[in-house]
């Protein structure tokens, strides 16, 4: 699979346009601009035989074809399963007026990557009165089991 980066994770409402080329592998999974957002696999590059990117429907179907320069073409995200804290103090930024806790976000594929979670003022207080409701209830749980 290619690597997911930020910059070629398609948007929902992504107009056509020159963007960043994305340069598919055989096999990888691409999001077509031009075909309205199709997703296929890619199952021919460009060569001197041909002057485009051949896709097909993942579950297969007719072909189509894609510019040569991958402008039309973005990865397919994989999709996040779950993010989990990371053992470091959370930060307050003043300046910014916002936290920020790093976590690692896991992937549908098993990889993960290191991020930062970054909540207003408003959020900490929310999740801050949900955490300390789960800690009593952990903690009656407990008490029950005794």
């Amino acid at each position: 699979m290619a690597d997911r980066t930020s910059k070629q994770l398609p948007s929902r409402s992504a107009a056509l346009g020159a963007g960043s080329p994305f340069h598919p592998r055989l096999g990888d999974l691409a999001v077509d601009l031009a075909k309205g957002g199709t997703i296929g696999v890619v199952v021919a590059l460009p060569s001197d035989s041909s002057a485009s990117y051949q896709l097909r429907p993942p579950g297969g179907g007719a072909d189509w074809r894609a510019r040569s320069d991958g402008t039309t073409l973005r990865a397919v995200p994989v999709p996040v399963t779950h993010a989990t804290p990371m053992r470091r103090d959370a930060v307050y930024d003043p300046r910014a007026q916002q936290a920020g806790l790093a976590v690692t976000v896991h992937y549908e594929d098993g990889g993960s990557c290191e991020s930062l979670l970054v909540l207003t003022p408003a959020q900490v207080e929310l999740f801050h009165t949900q955490l300390e409701r789960m800690i009593k209830a952990r903690e009656s749980a407990q008490d029950r089991k005794r």
